[in-house]
């Protein structure tokens, strides 16, 4: 679960770490209201992407009108793909320098990692390698203050500053394994005159941890169409594509996509049916398929757990419920096989047995074939 930058803030805070004075604001006035308590501000986009500031979503302004005009230019406008609904009025700071560091789970060792850099407020993967600090943490022990001043001696730090980048460091360390985090991280750690200041922060935590943090402010990255299918049970993420699938299992359902794309078609989503799904859930997301008017629509089905006859059965409920008005192109082999493909070709539906074959056929159709 990502966490939008002021609620990283609230938690930074709350652990002693320095963050500029700042308050949310979800309209044009409460923005100018913020401004003129705290004075010239940063207006910042509060959406759950990166690169906020390349696609304009940050902004600045002096009085409490300027907050209200740049406000309302980014409330309701879109940054990196999400719609801006609150933005963070924060106060300005005078910026000296910028410092990157993150703690966050390096998959190949298993272990935390801290990485550091003196190259701050740009992605980490843009710096180049050898003005990176990484250092594995022992999960067993933990980060000790002399680990810590260690990175911060590499960054070479001033004395004053060193000393504040350990005790952030050690803080940043505490709350990512008291939260089970996946990533905690503050890009621009700003220098400003003798101080250290967390311009920007990131939250991401592990969605299977949440249960024991009920503490935390719980955030969706799904679309209403998204969080519509997944409250049936099914996983859904919409794409840019015009070709609906759905398929049973991620592996199979992202090889569908890639033979789409080998056959020059594009999917507008990604939906895993599971192992095992019964009819009734596969019909309504079937049904919400439909319902998103794409120009073609491909069920691929290998089935083991999941039968080939409730998936027939599915779409033969849509079929009868409210129609299929668009090009269907069914994969269906494995458990139950011969009923369900029975069952499809009394209802006129063919069903194919290969995959390339039914990749290829939905994509002629998609474009208009016949």
């Amino acid at each position: 679960m990502k966490m939008f930058e002021f609620m990283a803030k609230d938690i930074f805070r709350a652990a002693g770490l320095p963050v500029p004075r700042g308050r949310v604001a979800r309209t044009p006035d409460e923005a100018a209201a913020a401004a003129a308590e705290i004075g010239p501000v940063a207006i910042k986009s509060q959406v759950l992407a990166g690169g906020r500031g390349k696609a304009g979503g940050i902004k600045f302004a002096d009085t409490p009108d300027e907050a209200r005009a740049r406000a309302a230019e980014l409330l309701g406008s879109e940054i990196q793909g999400y719609r801006v609904e609150q933005v963070l009025v924060e106060e300005k700071l005078k910026i000296d320098g910028e410092l990157y560091v993150s703690v966050t789970v390096d998959a190949a060792t298993r272990r935390p990692l801290i990485m550091a850099s003196r190259h701050g407020g740009v992605n980490i993967e843009e710096v180049p390698e050898r003005d990176i600090v990484r250092r594995h943490v022992d999960i067993t022990w933990g980060l000790y203050p002399y680990a810590a001043r260690a990175v911060a001696s590499r960054l070479e730090l001033p004395a004053g500053l060193a000393r504040q980048f350990t005790d952030i460091l050690v803080t940043l360390y505490d709350l990512f394994r008291r939260y089970d985090a996946e990533l905690v991280e503050i890009n621009p750690l700003v220098i400003s005159g003798d101080r250290l200041i967390a311009a920007d922060g990131r939250f991401n935590v592990d969605d299977d941890a949440l249960f024991r943090h009920e503490d935390l402010p719980r955030v969706s990255e799904a679309t209403p169409l998204e969080q519509r299918v997944r409250e049936i049970g099914l996983s859904y993420v919409e794409l840019d594509g015009d070709i609906a699938v759905m398929a049973n299992g991620a592996g199979i359902t992202m090889a569908t996509i890639d033979a789409l794309a080998a056959y020059g078609g594009r999917a507008m989503n990604f939906l895993d049916a599971g192992g095992g799904a019964a009819a009734e859930p596969m019909a309504q997301a079937i049904g919400v398929l439909v319902s998103t008017n794409p120009k073609a629509i491909l069920i691929n089905i290998f089935g083991g757990i999941t039968r080939c006859d409730d998936v027939a059965r599915a779409i033969l409920t849509v079929k009868e419920r409210q129609g299929i008005p668009v090009p269907l192109v069914v994969r269906l082999v494995g458990t139950n096989e011969e009923e369900g493909v029975r069952m499809l070709q009394e209802a006129g539906i063919q069903a194919y047995r290969s995959m390339d074959e039914a990749a290829a056929k939905v994509v002629e159709l998609a474009k208009g074939g016949r």
